[in-house]
């Protein structure tokens, strides 16, 4: 992996800068640019916080349509869940959308889930526009797993999105499921050929390059502690070395803390964790090319990737509000490898990193305006590489075009998650369904 400075040249990373975490993705990363700390005074159309997919969505189209943008991001760009979460890309959010009619009725949901489906549809072409190179893109396909539960459930589930949304999934049979897997762990499926999976933190080196292209100005290890109005009106973005005056500013911060309490006081940080790992007997477990998981409360979600001395299992799970990296995480995630596939005995895990994800309570993103020409694109956890680049492109279409468009979500406001309270209380959920979920498998398992 090289570094490049904003315009292509190489050079070594500054004494003092934050590094990129150790992930699966920054090892194999062609490239990964170095963007310098925002200084002195500077004036921006729009001053953009985090530098996370919605973010650099954010500001390339901003750029695109002639905005002086300025990003400022606190680590490195793509530094958290953007550049390290499972790659997967389709329609969709972590709220269900069978959920969301219930609450909003049908029109709402539809409309709703035809936005998702324009973020994902703009990540492929974004890639398109770059070639579709291999090291960005990844397999084609998803196929979801039901473990326990009501199989016919899924069938009708898999109908109903037809019928309501035009979403084209196939229902496979536990008998059909033999062709992709082999483990005694599922019982049926569900195959959807529209999905597609990327590398993520190749795909934000590649927003990154767009959005310089187009003018915008990107500055890391920048954090941005305070947010404040000038006489005239504007806004004042305060860093370490830099003031930044802007007429707008979108907060896209995630888990993370930024300039904004209320904001802060609304996005849970949830972790998830990720390993890679090496088996000989791959291939008599895993035959699909694309996504896999499964339905539970809890999921697994998983995939095969690339290297040099042959394909690597990329494994996720075990969702928390805790933080910090657990001292055994490789030989916790290689024992949820192993009770779905037993047969990779000679399992060895190559690489394992925790990824922050950020959450509103009710499950879904937080995108509109937070105060007057104070927009906020965030909360993404679950669901975030469609979402994020639906959500970066209805901010820069309402500050550029007037498209109103973001207010579909104005029924998802940045409501209190509780404090320390409320992390303790989703953890206490998620400790119950993962609880629930083991109960109902056991008494759903079926053994050929």
């Amino acid at each position: 992996m090289s570094i490049l400075s904003p315009d292509g040249i190489p050079l070594q990373l500054p004494a003092g800068a934050i590094g990129h975490e150790a992930t699966y993705y920054s090892r194999t990363a062609a490239c990964l640019h170095y963007f310098p700390p925002a200084e002195g005074q500077l004036q921006a159309d729009v001053c953009i916080i985090g530098g996370g997919l919605a973010g650099l969505t954010a500001a390339t189209e901003l750029a695109n349509r002639g905005r002086a943008v300025v990003l400022v991001e606190a680590r490195r760009i793509g530094w958290s869940a953007s550049g390290r979460n499972g790659g997967f890309v389709s329609p969709g959010f972590a709220q269900s959308v069978l959920t969301l009619e219930e609450q909003l009725g049908i029109d709402h949901a539809r409309s709703l889930f035809k936005l998702s489906g324009e973020g994902a549809a703009y990540v492929r072409r974004a890639i398109r526009e770059d070639g579709d190179k291999p090291a960005i893109l990844g397999g084609q396909g998803a196929l979801k797993f039901i473990r326990h539960g009501d199989v016919a459930g899924l069938d009708r589930r898999v109908e109903r999105l037809a019928h309501d949304y035009g979403y084209m999934q196939t229902f496979l049979s536990r008998r059909e499921l033999v062709g992709h897997v082999t483990t005694n762990r599922y019982q049926a499926g569900v195959l959807d050929m529209s999905a597609f999976q990327v590398h993520p933190l190749e795909y934000t080196q590649l927003l990154a390059r767009k959005a310089i292209a187009a003018g915008a100005k990107l500055h890391e290890n920048s954090f941005a502690h305070s947010l404040s109005r000038s006489k005239s009106g504007d806004w004042l973005v305060q860093t370490a070395d830099a003031r930044i005056k802007a007429q707008s500013i979108i907060l896209a911060t995630s888990a993370h803390k930024g300039p904004s309490k209320r904001l802060n006081g609304a996005v849970v940080p949830v972790s998830t964790y990720v390993v890679t790992a090496a088996s000989s007997k791959l291939a008599s477990a895993v035959r699909f090319a694309g996504a896999l998981g499964d339905t539970r409360r809890s999921s697994d979600y998983y995939r095969l990737v690339g290297s040099p001395t042959g394909p690597l299992l990329l494994w996720g799970g075990r969702i928390t509000t805790r933080i910090s990296r657990p001292a055994d995480l490789s030989a916790m995630m290689r024992k949820d490898i192993l009770s779905v596939y037993p047969q990779l005995d000679d399992l060895r895990i190559i690489d394992a990193w925790t990824g922050l994800m950020g959450y509103a309570i009710h499950k879904m993103p937080l995108i509109g305006k937070l105060d007057e020409r104070v927009w906020m694109a965030t909360a993404f956890g679950g669901h975030g590489l469609n979402t994020t680049a639906m959500g970066g492109l209805l901010i820069a279409r309402a500050i550029c075009d007037g498209d109103e468009s973001w207010k579909l979500f104005a029924p998802f406001k940045p409501d209190w998650a509780g404090g320390t309270l409320g992390k303790l209380a989703v953890q206490a959920e998620y400790w119950r369904l993962r609880l629930l979920d083991r109960l109902e498998e056991k008494r759903a398992m079926i053994v050929p």
